[in-house]
């Protein structure tokens, strides 16, 4: 039997990078005070997964596009209107739920809201080796302006930093991750694998760059663990995943 040959490997090698580089993705989202915001965004998904289980294609390519399509929406109202990023996602948040739900196939609604990594083919975890890696090279390289721009924005275009755009380009990553994480846990419950490893790092971490490499551990371990626990007792990989993150979050607690 061959490495891709695996059902469980397969999962695995998906969960395994979508995590870190969810998780890393995370740290900053909390920086700056975006938690709530990866979590909606993670539904405006939905209408293209809806979408892409109609045309017999893989979620993965609808969910991106909708997600793609909405950052630069988001992106663009952001820079016209001058409303706060967590207004507008939250306006494409209901519509997207409300045309997702509506346009979703029944038997394939609840794959497209809880995830179901058991159905993951070679393809699935060659992009997510790809993009992760990819996505987690770019956010290293864009890392500085991006804290410099949350931390002060009239001083970073002060510097010549065009925040525009490193904005741009921190919504396109967040895009792809969130669409990777939907095979793992499902559009409902992407938002916690963003969220809650960064959220554990934070109780941990004595700095930002351990708190950027502790959120990577964290999310890598939460996805691993819990895609081997569902396979072994054979119960739905998303939720367990969440609940074991949730788990290191509250041990986080401890120790703080």
């Amino acid at each position: 039997m061959s490495y891709f040959d695996s059902t469980f490997q397969l999962s695995l090698i998906v969960g395994l990078f979508t995590g870190t580089a969810a998780g890393y993705l995370g740290s900053f989202m909390i920086l700056k005070r975006m938690a709530l915001v990866g979590d909606a965004l993670t539904h405006v998904a939905l209408p293209g997964i809806g979408i892409a289980f109609l045309l017999n294609i893989n979620p993965f390519i609808g969910a991106f596009v909708f997600l793609f399509v909405a950052a630069l929406i988001i992106w663009r109202l952001e820079q016209k209107t001058k409303l706060a990023v967590e207004t507008l996602v939250g306006i494409m948040f209901t519509a997207s739920l409300a045309i997702g739900i509506l346009i979703t196939p029944e038997p394939e609604l609840f794959e497209a809201l809880f995830g179901d990594i058991s159905k993951t083919k070679p393809i699935d975890a060659i992009l997510a080796i790809v993009l992760a890696v990819i996505v987690t090279i770019i956010m290293r390289r864009i890392a500085k302006q991006l804290i410099l721009g949350t931390v002060s924005e009239e001083f970073a275009k002060a510097s010549g930093i065009n925040i525009s755009k490193i904005n741009l380009i921190f919504l396109m990553l967040v895009s792809i991750i969130v669409a990777l994480g939907i095979k793992v846990v499902g559009s409902l419950l992407m938002g916690a694998l963003v969220i809650i490893p960064a959220a554990t790092s934070k109780n941990i971490s004595p700095n930002f760059r351990s708190f950027g490499f502790w959120s990577m551990v964290i999310g890598t371990l939460s996805t691993g663990l819990g895609v081997w626990i569902a396979f072994q007792y054979s119960l739905p990989p998303g939720p367990i995943v969440v609940l074991t993150s949730i788990v290191f979050f509250l041990i986080s607690l401890i120790k703080k």
